[in-house]
This record gives C-alpha cells, structure tokens and sequence, in this order.
C-alpha cells in the first residue's frame, strides 16, 4: 500500500533566521534569562499595545502568575470558558480558587457579558475570558462589564498575537493578558509565555513572581560591578524564559505581520471554496474584530451528511490531518468533581467542529483537495 503524503493541520514558521539567532545566543555566552529576553519582552509589549510585557517559560504559567498578582485564593471563584485548553481551568486551581465554567456563543467561541453574568456569584473574584483560536472576544463589552461587576478580567490571549478588536491589537488595554508562543501559535518560540500589563507596579511584581521572589534579577545581579546581596521577598516561582528562546521569538516577531497577512488570506480561499456546501459553518472575524485565524474551525451542522468524526475518518484517509473542535474542559475527567450550569453551545462546538489545516506552507491545491472531500461527504 502507497504511504499517504499528509497535509499537516499546523507547521511552524522557522527557518534559517531563527538558528542563526539561536546559534548567536549559545555563542554569546549568555543562555539563561538575558538582555535578549529583556528585549523581545519591550518589542512584544510595543506590538500587542501594551506598556509592559514580563516573559515566562508557558502561557500557563503566564495565566497562573497574572492570578497571583490579583491576590485570587481559596475560596473565590475564577469564571472560565470549559470551551478552551484545559490549562486556562488548571491556573485557576494551582491558587486553589474554584473554577467556574460559563459557556461560549457559537459564532465565535467566545464567552459574552450573557454567559459570564449569568454564572456570577458574590464569590466571584475575577474571569479569564479566552480569544479563542485567535478569534477576539467583544473586549469592549466584556472590560465594561467586568469593570461594573467590580472582577478582575484576565485576558487569555494565548492563541491571539496579532489578532485586533475595536482597530487596536487585542492586548492594547488590558489590565492584564497572557500570551503563549507554543508552537502551534503563530509566533513560536518552542515554548515559552509572556504577561503584558500597563501598571509598571504590577510588572515590577510580577517580574519578582517569576524568579523565585528576588529582589534583583539574576542579569543585574550579574551586570553589576560589585557584589549584590539579593533578598527573597515572597514565595514565588522559576518561571522564566531563556536567552536562547527570546532570541527566536525576536526573529518570528518579525514574521507576525506578514503570517497574519498570508493566514487571512488563505482563510478567505477556504471561506471561497466552503461556501457551496450546506451544513458546514467555517468561523470568521466577527463584527468589531479581526482575527489572526490561528486555527479555522468548521462547526458541522444537523444538515450534513456526515458527522464531524467521520468526518475526521475520511480526511485521515485522504492525506489530511485534522483535529476535533476546540476540548471542553467540564467533560474531561480532571473536572470529573464539578457539575457546571448547563453548557449547550460549549458541548456542540466540542462535538461538532473540527480544525482544518492552516499554515505557511499550505498551498491551494492543498485546500482544493481538502474542501473536495469535504464537498463530497456533504452528499
């Protein structure tokens, strides 16, 4: 049997640039946390509008350090999309408040101030609200609301570097995002996160939060001319980014404009070729954004023909690698202990969507062969 050429659902982009970069750090004699990191750190900050950006090691830890420096604990409770990685429910947990899962409109898979409102307690200390997929959320509406309610809003803008909302980057105004360069986001650099802020307070903080508590980074430390005698200021964490990572990302923040460009484009080959088939809902920017189309998701409908893992099937079988739909971390057994409000849109965009291959690399017969299948499962 012939060995079937797959079409890859994602390929970073990285090249040449990026191991020269990478080579140039090794060579520079300054691996760990450095003035590289310091540097991507201003020039992210500057791209997405934000005044301050503090890099980590994941968008996780990213998520868990911007709780801690809300001072969210025990006995609160944290609303979160179960639509999204389940990492944005576990920060929640690592400062052992209680998640709350709100559910997500179908047309963006995002939460709304509806959702969110309707699962609000007294308790409630704040919501992380997900761009999900690179789709932004109504930020407008949902910093106002959250402003009224008197919550913290963290924005998980994991999937969303060079996504806009109101004509502005999806960060520019928020009290506090975080951000993941895993690569299966457009901007990679293997792993690795960053906070961004305006409150130079709140970077100052969590810049300490992020290597172990100190009162002076290893790099001052190590830049001075005399001795430092550091102090420990508060239990904190080694969350910190190397030298060699930001060197990367600096590369592929270069690149970010120019991916977005070619990844809108080819969404709006697939909305093209898409637009024919009943039963088959591709997403979009919505009304008051644009999004970076990180993943294109299709929400297959009662309608169609086939389900969505059939779907899934016959793509496989046809040399293309798609995934499910975004999870739900209410049906995943770590959340096994929590019973949830119920969650209809959530559970039939998990059930019913898949992602479909979106990257550099992706050429139009790619997504000619792609849509054909899925042209011919519609009948």
């Amino acid at each position: 049997m012939a060995v079937i050429a797959m079409i890859p659902v994602m390929i970073p982009m990285l090249g040449e640039e990026e191991a020269q970069a990478a080579a140039d750090a090794v060579r520079s004699g300054w691996v760990a946390q450095g003035p590289r990191v310091k540097r991507f750190e201003q020039d992210f900050a500057s791209t997405v509008g934000a005044a301050h950006g503090v890099a980590t090691s994941s968008c996780t830890t990213a998520l868990h350090l911007a709780l801690v420096l809300l001072d969210i604990e025990p006995g609160d409770e944290v609303i979160v999309p179960s639509l999204s990685f389940i990492a944005t429910a576990n920060a929640v947990r690592y400062v052992g408040a209680t998640p709350v899962f709100a559910d997500v409109e179908l047309a963006t898979g995002n939460v709304t101030v509806e959702t969110l409102d309707s699962v609000r307690t007294p308790r409630t200390r704040a919501v992380i609200a997900v761009h999900q997929g690179g789709v932004p959320f109504d930020t407008a509406a949902l910093r106002k609301a959250a402003d009224g309610w008197g919550v913290h809003l963290v924005e998980d803008a994991a999937c969303a570097a060079g996504s806009m909302a109101y004509g502005q980057p999806v960060g520019a105004g928020a009290t506090v995002a975080a951000w993941s360069f895993h690569p299966r986001k457009l901007l990679t650099t293997g792993e690795g996160g960053m906070v961004t802020v305006d409150d130079a307070a709140h970077a100052t903080r969590l810049r300490r939060l992020r290597e172990h508590g100190m009162n002076v980074s290893a790099a001052d430390r190590h830049a001075s001319s005399q001795p430092v005698l550091e102090a420990y200021l508060e239990t904190a964490y080694n969350y910190r980014m190397t030298d060699i990572q930001a060197a990367i990302g600096l590369v592929q923040l270069g690149r970010l404009a120019g991916l977005v460009a070619q990844r809108r484009s080819l969404a709006a080959r697939y909305h093209e070729l898409l637009s024919g088939i009943d039963g088959l809902e591709p997403v979009r920017d919505p009304a008051y954004g644009r999004t970076n189309y990180q993943s294109f998701w299709v929400l297959v409908g009662d309608q169609y023909k086939s389900s969505r893992d059939e779907v899934l099937a016959e793509l496989a079988a046809r040399g293309v690698s798609a995934r499910r739909g975004i999870m739900a971390a209410h049906l995943e057994p770590a959340y096994a202990d929590v019973t949830p409000a119920p969650l209809p849109a959530t559970e039939r965009l998990t059930r019913n969507s898949l992602i479909l291959p979106l990257h550099h690399a992706l050429t139009a017969d790619n997504q000619e062969h792609i849509v054909s299948v899925l042209r011919e499962l519609s009948r």
